[in-house]
C-alpha cells in the first residue's frame, strides 16, 4: 500500500513554497488535493435485478442489519450507507420548487415503505442516506444499494451512480443464468466504471450453482466482457461472523470480494492518486520556478536578466492575447454545448420512438391483457438500456468537446483535460418514479355469460314470434338456435371490442410512460450538460488565469531584481537558490512517480 505521509509531506513542501511566493491560487489547488489524500472515500455501488439478494449482501458486507430484506421488492430508492459516530438517517426529497432537501428520520423508520412514510409528506423520495458506526465504513467505504433493475427505474439509478463509483458489484443469484438485460447493463457500466465484478449469490441454496457459474462465464466471453465473477453466500457470511467461524467465512466467498476491492479499487485508486499528486506538484513547481528562476537570472547577470525580461514580455503578450481571446474558445465551448443538447435530446427521443414503434407492433399482434406483466418487464428493461446508451453517448461527445476546446490552448503547451465522469452522476434520477399504467382486468366468466345471454335474448324472441305464427310455442328449437347464433355473435363482438379497447389503452399507457421518461430524462440530461459546460469553462479559464499570473509574477520579479541593492542581492540569491533547490527536488520526486526509472539490466562480462 502507498504511504500517505510521504505524499502529504511533498504537498506540504510545495504549498509552503507557493505561500512564500504569494501564489495563493496554487496553494489552494494543492490544498484540495491534500484533502483528497486525507479523506480517500470510495463508493461501492451494489446493483442487480429484483429479488437477487442485494440488500442481504450489503448487510452481510458491513455486518449490520440495516437494509430491508424481504421476498418482495424492498429497495425502492437508492440507499447510501456511510460512517458516523452515531446512527442517523435522512430522506432526500424534492421540494415544491423542484429543489432537493434532506429530511431527518429515525433509523427505525427505514424500511421497505420508506418512500410512503409520513416523513416524506407526499413528496418524491430521491434517495435514503444512512450513517452508522461501522469499521468497514470507517475505513472510507461508502456503500450504495440501488433498486432492482427494471423496477421503478432501478436500471437508471444503478447506471447513474456508476460514473462516480469506484467499483460496481452486480448481484445475480445462482438459480438462473445471466439474462440479456444483465449482460447489456454490464456492457454499459463497464464503460463508466473501471472496476466491475459479477457476484453469483445464494450459492448455499442451489447445489447446481457451479454449472450456472460456468454458463455465466461463457455468456460473458461471448459478449466480449472481461469482468471478474465471484461466488458468494450472504447467509454463510452472516453465520460466520456470528459464530466467529473462519472456515465458514472462507466458504462464504466474501474473502474474494474484499480481495477484488483491495486489488482493483484500493490499489488502482492509490496509483491514480499518486499520478494526480505528481502532476499537480510538477505543474505548481514549474509555475513557481518560472518566477524564481527569472529573478535569480536577473540577480546573477543583469545582461541575461534583461534578455529574460524581453522573453517574458513576449511570452506574456502571447498569453495575454490568448486570455483576451477567451471569446474564441468560449464560443467553441458554447456552440459545442448547444449542439450537444440538441443531439443528445434527439438521440434519446429517437431511441424511445423505436421502442414505442416496437411495442405498438407487439400490442397489435397480441392480447396485452394476458401478457401485460411481461410487456412491462420488457419495456422497463429496454428503456433502461436506451437511457444508458444515451448516457454513454453523452460522455463520449463531452470528452470530444473537451479535446476540441483544449486545442485552443496549444500555445501554452500540453494542458490537462477535466474528468467529465462526475458530471454524469444521475443518482437522484426522477425517471424512477415513472410507472406503466395497469390495464382493465378481464371481467371473468360471469360477464361473458351475461353478454351471451343478453345477445341471445333478441334472437329467441324474434324467432319465437315467427314460430307462433306457424302454430309453434314461443320457446322452440328454432328460437333456441337463433338465440345461440345471435348470442355467440354478441359474445364475439364484445370480445373483439374489448380486445380493441385493451390494445388502445395499452398503446396510450406505453406512450404516456415513454413521454414521462422523456420528460424527466430530458431535464436530467440538460442539467448534466449544464454541469459539463460549467466544468469545462471553469477548468480552461483557470488554466489561462494561472499561466498569465505566473508570467506576470516572473516579469515583476525579474524587473525588481534589476533595481535591487547590491547589499541585499546576495541574501536574495541565497533565498532563491534554496527555494529552487526545494522545487527541483519536488519535481524530481514527482517525475519518479510519473515515470519510474526502469530496472537496470546487467552489463555483459568484460564491459
Amino acid at each position: 500500500m502507498v504511504a500517505v505521509q510521504p505524499l502529504l509531506a511533498m504537498l506540504g513542501d510545495t504549498i509552503s513554497v507557493a505561500r512564500e511566493a504569494e501564489r495563493g491560487d496554487l496553494a489552494e489547488r494543492l490544498e484540495r488535493v491534500a484533502g483528497r489524500v486525507r479523506d480517500p472515500r470510495r463508493r461501492i455501488v451494489v446493483c442487480g435485478l429484483g429479488n437477487q439478494g442485494k440488500s442481504q449482501f450489503v448487510n452481510a458486507l458491513i455486518n449490520l442489519e440495516i437494509c430491508a430484506v424481504g421476498d418482495d421488492a424492498t429497495t425502492m430508492v437508492t440507499t447510501t450507507l456511510a460512517h458516523a459516530a452515531e446512527a442517523n438517517a435522512a430522506l432526500v426529497v424534492t421540494t415544491a420548487d423542484g429543489e432537493t432537501t434532506r429530511v431527518p428520520v429515525p433509523i427505525e423508520a427505514i424500511g421497505a415503505g420508506v418512500t410512503r412514510s409520513q416523513y416524506a409528506e407526499g413528496r418524491t423520495v430521491l434517495r435514503v442516506e444512512i450513517e452508522a458506526p461501522n469499521q468497514l465504513l470507517a475505513d472510507g467505504i461508502v456503500v450504495v444499494d440501488t433498486p432492482g433493475m427494471g423496477v421503478h427505474g432501478g436500471s437508471g439509478a444503478a447506471l447513474g451512480a456508476a460514473p462516480t463509483a469506484d467499483a460496481v458489484l452486480m448481484i445475480t443469484d445462482a438459480s438462473t443464468e445471466l439474462t440479456d438485460p444483465e449482460v447489456e447493463f454490464l456492457r454499459q457500466v463497464r464503460e463508466l466504471c473501471p472496476a466491475v465484478a459479477v457476484l453469483v449469490g445464494k450459492i448455499d441454496l442451489y447445489p447446481h450453482w457451479r454449472q450456472v457459474f460456468e454458463a455465466n462465464a461463457e455468456h460473458l466471453r461471448r459478449a466480449g466482457l472481461e469482468v471478474p465473477m465471484l461466488a458468494v453466500s450472504s447467509v454463510l457470511r452472516t453465520h460466520a461472523l456470528r459464530l466467529q467461524d473462519a472456515q465458514l467465512g472462507q466458504e462464504s466467498g466474501f474473502g474474494a470480494v474484499f480481495g477484488f476491492l483491495r486489488d482493483h479499487v484500493v490499489a488502482r485508486d492509490q496509483a491514480a492518486l499518486r499520478q494526480t499528486i505528481a502532476t499537480d506538484i510538477g505543474s505548481a513547481a514549474e509555475h513557481l520556478a518560472l518566477a524564481l528562476g527569472s529573478e535569480l537570472v536577473a540577480l546573477r547577470d543583469p545582461e541575461r536578466g534583461a534578455a529574460a525580461v524581453r522573453e517574458l514580455r513576449s511570452a506574456r503578450t502571447a498569453t495575454e492575447q490568448l486570455h483576451k481571446r477567451t471569446s474564441v474558445w468560449q464560443l467553441t465551448l458554447s456552440d459545442g454545448i448547444t449542439d450537444l443538447v440538441g443531439d443528445v435530446d434527439h438521440d434519446l427521443r429517437d431511441r424511445l420512438r423505436d421502442i414505442s414503434r416496437t411495442a405498438e407492433e407487439w400490442i397489435d399482434d397480441n392480447d396485452p391483457g394476458r401478457h401485460w406483466e411481461r410487456m412491462e418487464e420488457w419495456l422497463t428493461g429496454t428503456v433502461g438500456t436506451a437511457v444508458g446508451d444515451n448516457l454513454l453517448w453523452t460522455r463520449t461527445r463531452a470528452v470530444k468537446l473537451a479535446e476540441k476546446v483544449g486545442a485552443h490552448f496549444t500555445e501554452l503547451g500540453a494542458v490537462d483535460l477535466p474528468d467529465v465522469r462526475e458530471t454524469l452522476d444521475g443518482n437522484a434520477s426522477r425517471a424512477g418514479s415513472c410507472t406503466l399504467s395497469d390495464l382493465e382486468p378481464d371481467l371473468g366468466l360471469g360477464h361473458k355469460l351475461l353478454v351471451g345471454v343478453r345477445g341471445s335474448y333478441g334472437g329467441v324472441i324474434m324467432a319465437g314470434m315467427v314460430g307462433t305464427m306457424a302454430g309453434l310455442a314461443l320457446i322452440n328449437p328454432l328460437s333456441l338456435g337463433a338465440g345461440v347464433l345471435l348470442g355467440g355473435k354478441a359474445f364475439r363482438d364484445d370480445k373483439q371490442a374489448r380486445l380493441a379497447k385493451r390494445r388502445a389503452d395499452a398503446k396510450v399507457a406505453v406512450r404516456r410512460y415513454l413521454d414521462d421518461i422523456a420528460f424527466h430524462t430530458g431535464k436530467e440530461t440538460k442539467d448534466r450538460l449544464h454541469r459539463i459546460h460549467r466544468l469545462l469553462r471553469d477548468h480552461f479559464t483557470d488554466i489561462a488565469d494561472r499561466t498569465l499570473r505566473s508570467l506576470d509574477e516572473s516579469l515583476r520579479a525579474a524587473q525588481e531584481a534589476a533595481t535591487l541593492e547590491s547589499t541585499r542581492r546576495t541574501d536574495r540569491i541565497t533565498l532563491l537558490e534554496r527555494r529552487l533547490h526545494i522545487l527541483a527536488d519536488l519535481r524530481g520526486r514527482a517525475n519518479l512517480i510519473l515515470d519510474p526509472a526502469p530496472t537496470p539490466t546487467a552489463l555483459p562480462q568484460g564491459s
